[in-house]
């Protein structure tokens, strides 16, 4: 891994002599998964960040302090992919306490159900529902080993019945796979908390609203990244009594 910090000197500790808890990002090579990184190591976390291409991620990484790299690419549609990821991150920092589900596909906001390219709209459900599944189940092992462990599914109120902003009744039906794949990823998350509700596993879903993760989206109603990140944060730091199996958007608890 790309490291930003200088090591200690033979002897030394830090603050205190317990490791900071780790929490790996997909997807945050850019845009809200690498502000999400920057503003989660602020509050003392060791944060990996993950992206495809691991040169990219390595890059974006390498001016934030408290945040390194995964030194594989990590493709969240493609099993070999996350076992590697998976492997990597065993072997160094060998833990993890958070993770961070951020990755999704790009959504086509002008697709309806009834014209739908079905090849494609699979294509995407892969990412944003399977992918989310599939390193839930790589990495758990690892989050079973931690005292604290955070899941964070980065969901949209685009598949909500209920949500006023962006709920499916007020578009029309468009861009109808990325609704559908987000609402089938809330019932993950809710399937999910409910099997480890006797554990110390919290999971939640998090809708981050309508973010600038492009050039110039500002100009489109979407708000800036630093306003969006907080809410993420905030689910993947929650104490050990906090809200499981919920969907949220800027801490507030969303209908779906």
């Amino acid at each position: 891994m790309t490291a930003n910090r200088q090591p200690a000197e033979d002897g030394e500790r830090g603050p205190s002599d317990s490791p900071p808890p780790t929490a790996l990002i997909t997807g945050a090579a850019h845009g809200l998964g690498l502000e999400v990184a920057r503003q989660l190591a602020a509050t003392g976390v060791r944060v990996v960040i993950a992206a495809r291409d691991p040169q990219r991620a390595a890059e974006a990484a390498h001016p934030l302090d408290g945040v390194d790299a995964l030194p594989v690419g990590l493709d969240i549609g493609s099993p070999t992919s996350v076992a590697g990821a998976a492997e990597a991150l065993a072997a160094h920092p060998g833990r993890l306490d958070i993770l961070i589900n951020n990755a999704a596909a790009s959504p086509d906001r002008f697709e309806t159900a009834t014209g739908a390219d079905l090849g494609t709209a699979a294509e995407v459900v892969q990412v944003n529902l399977f992918g989310a599944w599939r390193m839930t189940q790589a990495f758990l092992p690892l989050l079973r080993r931690s005292d604290h462990p955070r899941i964070v599914n980065v969901s949209s109120g685009a598949g909500s019945h209920t949500d006023e902003q962006y709920g499916f009744p007020l578009f029309g039906g468009a861009a109808a796979t990325h609704g559908i794949s987000k609402a089938a990823l809330n019932g993950f998350t809710a399937v999910l908390a409910a099997e480890l509700a006797d554990t110390p596993v919290i999971v939640n879903a998090v809708c981050p609203g309508v973010t600038a993760t492009q050039p110039g989206a500002e100009h489109l109603g979407a708000r800036p990244v630093e306003d969006s990140a907080p809410g993420i944060v905030w689910a993947a730091t929650l104490p050990d009594d906090g809200p499981r199996g919920g969907f949220f958007r800027d801490r507030q608890p969303l209908g779906w």
